[in-house]
């Protein structure tokens, strides 16, 4: 399989998506848009189109972030999810997926930023993409916003501080608001590249040495779990 990722900032990196690639031998392009990498003038061998996090948000111009074409992310994903691809976003990413399908992104009830639960809907313990996840599992955060919702999407899970943490959009299309892909060195990098002087102000934002001090491993392998799986289903497709 090819998956292309589409990364907005060198602290926002593909992390357990990339590893979970490499571990099964797939053919892995990107655009690296940060260091003036174009996005791909076309899908056709795509298999997988994965769009990660970064502090812009959708309403972010090209005169605001020069690297960042809101537009041009959008048609991608959107050309993606007609040509019947798996399409997966986070944070950002997922919030791009949302305004693709014509639904507005909107800020979370709470500026979330650490390692907390997310709860399943009933929808979110029957699918069978997610159902091994568990009713609640701890997983990453850091984010402000949260993606729109589309007629027909199902919001696969929430968490205290956002009720839309992910959101199914199709079969095969997936946001993640939520940052399952974390590791100690990706959060290394995003404390070095955010203020987090202001944490105690937040129900959920936790202090540098807290971030530091998680264990992501669990959350890792729930996500290569639902990457097996998706695969799977992918490849059961007509």
């Amino acid at each position: 399989m090819h998956i292309h990722f589409i990364v907005h900032e060198h602290f926002e990196a593909p992390g357990a998506y990339e590893s979970w690639a490499n571990k099964h031998g797939h053919t892995i392009t990107y655009s690296r848009v940060y260091q003036g990498e174009p996005l791909p003038k076309s899908i056709e061998g795509l298999d997988f189109l994965i769009v990660m996090g970064g502090p812009q948000d959708p309403s972010t111009t090209i005169e605001q972030c020069p690297h960042f074409d809101a537009k041009g992310e959008q048609e991608v994903i959107l050309n993606s999810i007609t040509a019947g691809k798996v399409v997966l976003g986070i944070c950002l990413g997922s919030q791009l997926i949302g305004e693709a399908l014509g639904a507005t992104f909107e800020p979370s009830p709470e500026r979330e930023i650490g390692k907390y639960p997310i709860t399943l809907t009933e929808a979110g313990m029957t699918h069978p993409l997610f159902s091994h996840f568990g009713k609640v599992l701890d997983v990453g955060h850091w984010h402000n916003d949260m993606p729109g919702l589309t007629n027909g999407s199902q919001v696969i899970a929430y968490s205290d501080g956002c009720p839309r943490q992910i959101v199914g959009y199709r079969d095969l299309v997936y946001g993640f608001q939520c940052h399952m892909e974390f590791t100690k060195d990706i959060v290394a990098l995003l404390i070095e590249n955010d203020d987090l002087n202001d944490a105690l102000l937040y129900r959920f934002v936790d202090e540098p040495e807290v971030l530091l001090s998680h264990n992501y491993d669990e959350m890792n392998q729930k996500l290569y779990d639902f990457l097996d799986k998706l695969e799977s289903f992918y490849k059961s497709q007509p």
